[in-house]
């Protein structure tokens, strides 16, 4: 499937079968590297393959009915785009149609970062991740059928194979792929769609339940998590490093043991014996919820980053493994406060932990 990525296309056959019989290649080798690159030619190639599934069909532009009682905004199914994109989505909505109900269509862990927002309601939605590209359309079918006579937001979504399947006749896409230029973020691109379609600005936030926390102050919160992506980490022992570094720094370090297994022992060896290392183990929510009483929020490129930023808590990302500078640029964090971004690309573990200790004494 190289050809993908070129002007010539396989046969509509050959990415069936693909799509039917391989969908974890199939979305890992090919849709994801075309949706990841941020170029409007390759988000073209992605719509043409998509086509094997999904007929093309008339461009029509919604409009905004005179009255909104009910507005859906869809998951973009991962914690880190669901704060990054979608709570901007969220908070514009509220303040763009006041009586309206706002629902969020989402799986129960992204649902969870909103629980204490009065505001949002939550309609059950769990993306099949996996499983032919037959049933994740027919998921979308499904789900259409039980929305009701409302508008749709949909912020390029996976459940709507990103936007080639409009839920209801005013469904309003946000095509992140297509949009900005080289050094355009993405908490920048949306808002400036939200101002455009809609005349209103909105923010990135979360509203997790509060999870109440001990310890000394100053404290610093850690996720080494890389979403079984190992590109993204830093080998040898610099996570030992990392958390012993902080731990010299703050009255408590919070590590999040994320899912358990390998992670957590991972992250657990690396803490060590320091005093000062309390470690989380919950829900992502929850640990949210951590974050946003900390002082400083260390990771690698990770939703726990996003949740950072949107609370206007200090954060410093490791970004490796990413696949091009374009990239790093559209998912970096964008907050209130400082937010750092370390390229760790052609650099020596070394010279990160330097540059991460630089900005931990900084920000401290």
């Amino acid at each position: 499937m190289a050809a993908a990525r070129g002007r010539v296309l396989p046969p509509t056959e050959e990415i069936r079968d693909l799509g039917e019989n391989c969908p974890g290649d199939f979305f890992r080798d090919v849709i994801e590297p075309l949706g990841d690159s941020f170029d409007p030619a390759q988000a073209a190639a992605y719509e043409r393959i998509m086509r094997a599934w999904i007929p093309e069909r008339p461009i029509v532009a919604p409009s905004i009915p005179d009255k909104v009682d009910i507005v859906y905004v869809l998951s973009r199914v991962t914690l880190g785009a669901d704060i990054k994109i979608v709570s901007p989505i969220l908070d514009a909505m509220k303040r763009r149609f006041p009586r309206a109900r706002i629902v969020f269509v989402a799986n129960r862990k992204s649902a969870e970062l909103f629980e204490a927002d009065s505001r949002i309601e939550h309609l059950e939605a769990a993306y099949p991740r996996s499983g032919p590209v037959s049933s994740r359309i027919a998921f979308a079918q499904e789900l259409a059928a039980r929305l009701g006579d409302g508008i749709v937001i949909d912020p390029d979504s996976r459940i709507t194979q990103l936007g080639l399947l409009p839920l209801a006749a005013r469904s309003f896409h946000f095509s992140s792929r297509s949009v900005g230029g080289e050094h355009d973020n993405l908490s920048d691109l949306v808002r400036s769609w939200l101002r455009e379609t809609f005349g209103v600005d909105g923010c990135a936030y979360i509203a997790p339940k509060h999870v109440p926390i001990s310890g000394s102050k100053p404290m610093a919160s850690v996720s080494l998590g890389v979403g079984e992506n190992e590109s993204k980490r830093i080998g040898g022992d610099f996570e030992a490093r990392l958390i012993g570094e902080l731990a010299k720094r703050f009255g408590t370090v919070w590590v999040d043991r994320g899912a358990g297994g390998e992670e957590a022992r991972r992250v657990t060896a690396a803490a060590g014996a320091a005093e000062s290392v309390r470690f989380w183990e919950g829900s992502f929510a929850a640990f949210s919820s951590i974050i946003s009483q900390s002082d400083l929020y260390v990771g690698y490129d990770s939703a726990g980053q996003h949740a950072a930023a949107a609370s206007g808590v200090p954060v410093v990302t490791i970004f490796a493994g990413a696949p091009s500078a374009r990239f790093r640029t559209r998912w970096a964090a964008n907050g209130d406060k400082n937010a750092v971004r370390i390229d760790c690309e052609g650099r020596t573990a070394r010279e990160i932990l330097a540059t991460l200790v630089t900005q931990i004494s900084q920000s401290g």
